[in-house]
């Protein structure tokens, strides 16, 4: 049994004003190329295929086509709802996608048997029992309770989840069993999940799912399976290093710092014995994409590597951070013309003092109430970079001004 492992498609997504839907639709048909060159038996998608809750027209028609081309090949999708997905979105032509071979799990249900799903093979006959859980919501499992802290919700939390994936994995051994006795095999299992585990890294455009309460779940909390398929993180990785628990990750880029991440989709080949190999399948890039940094005199070179990425009916999409020249009034207009004759299009301009400021400011767990006027001149200038007569120059001068507010000349 050979599934394909992705998530993370967020269909309908505008990049900072730049629609994706060509980069969707080349990516749906790398996909069905991939699965019959590699003789895929079923995909599956561990939640977030829309952006938005109100996808556009456009999404919706790309969502339909994959599902009608999967059919075509014989090929059965498991669908799972992300946090960014509605139920009721999903759920509006669910019945009507299973006359496809289309299976769309949207909630935690108060029936185990409702999320299990046994996917067959190329030949027809059983190949997998998976234990379909997609993103779970608090109020599918728990009810509000007056006077809870935030540490008894996050506890409560993951119990809840804990024993709704402890209560699927005994509805799906039991059904093993019973298949077992029937087929006179033992089928593999499948467990999913649409969450943030303990270790797992992010990037910027992950949104997070329990604002106050969950901040990941244990992976020693996931109760034993040959194979689990995570989505939300976008950037593919095993869990623990663990090679049976693995995010696929987005296929496409979804923010500028994973720009420079090769995306990718899993091969997941699955046997009676349990699971034999992953293997991670890279997805080609559809739209340059690339996130540059240096000073004015500097760019040149990385704004040519860019432009490569890209051509002049599709130009790469640039975030340019300028340290040195960042204090200038007219950057953008100085880049524009830095860029001019090249296909690249400046989507976000950062500047690199600016960035860093909001580093400090940000800094966990302190306030400007916290530390000393010495501690905040000596962070802020380890953040620049400067060589050791700099900081000594500077360092003086600062110290020179504290003395003059310390002891003002006299008045007349």
């Amino acid at each position: 049994m050979r599934l394909l492992h992705t998530s993370d498609w967020h269909l309908g997504q505008h990049f900072m004003g730049k629609t994706r839907q060509a980069e969707h639709q080349a990516l749906i048909g790398w996909l069905l190329e991939q699965v019959e060159a590699r003789q895929v038996d079923a995909v599956l998608i561990a939640g977030d295929l829309f952006d938005t809750g109100t996808p556009p027209s456009y999404a919706r028609e790309l969502y339909n086509q994959l599902v009608v081309s999967l059919h075509a090949l014989r090929v059965p999708l498991l669908l799972l709802a992300g946090n960014h997905d509605s139920v009721a979105t999903l759920n509006e032509s669910r019945e009507l996608l299973a006359r496809l071979g289309a299976t769309v799990i949207t909630t935690a249900g108060a029936d185990p048997a409702d999320q299990l799903v046994l996917l067959p093979g190329r030949d027809g006959n059983p190949g997998c029992l998976v234990g379909a859980v997609p993103f779970i919501r608090p109020r599918d499992l728990l009810q509000s309770q007056a006077g809870q802290s935030g540490e008894d919700k996050q506890r409560s939390l993951q119990s809840a989840i804990q024993a709704h994936y402890a209560a699927v994995h005994e509805a799906l051994v039991e059904r093993q069993q019973e298949l077992e006795t029937s087929l006179g095999r033992r089928l593999p299992l499948v467990l999913t999940g649409h969450l943030t585990t303990v270790g797992a890294s992010a990037s910027e455009s992950v949104r997070e799912i329990y604002v106050g309460a969950l901040e990941a779940f244990p992976t020693s909390a996931f109760p034993p399976a040959d194979y689990i398929a995570l989505g939300h993180i976008h950037r593919p990785q095993k869990v623990g290093g663990l090679e049976l628990i693995r995010y696929s990750g987005s296929p496409l880029p979804l923010s500028f710092d994973e720009a420079g991440q090769q995306k990718e989709m899993l091969l997941v080949d699955l046997e009676a014995a349990g699971l034999a190999a992953v293997t991670p399948l890279p997805v080609p890039r559809f739209q340059g994409l690339a996130a540059i940094r240096g000073s004015l005199d500097s760019l040149a070179g990385p704004i040519g590597a860019a432009a490569a990425l890209g051509s002049p009916e599709r130009p790469t999409w640039l975030e340019v951070t300028v340290n040195g020249d960042d204090w200038l009034a007219d950057l953008p207009a100085r880049l524009e013309q830095l860029t001019a004759g090249w296909p690249v299009d400046i989507l976000r301009i950062r500047r690199a003092r600016g960035n860093e400021a909001a580093r400090l400011a940000a800094s966990p767990g302190l306030t400007l109430e916290e530390l000393s006027p010495d501690e905040v001149f000596a962070r802020r200038l380890a953040q620049e970079d400067l060589d050791e007569p700099q900081r000594e120059a500077l360092t003086g001068l600062y110290r020179h001004i504290l003395a003059g507010m310390a002891d003002p000349a006299p008045g007349p």
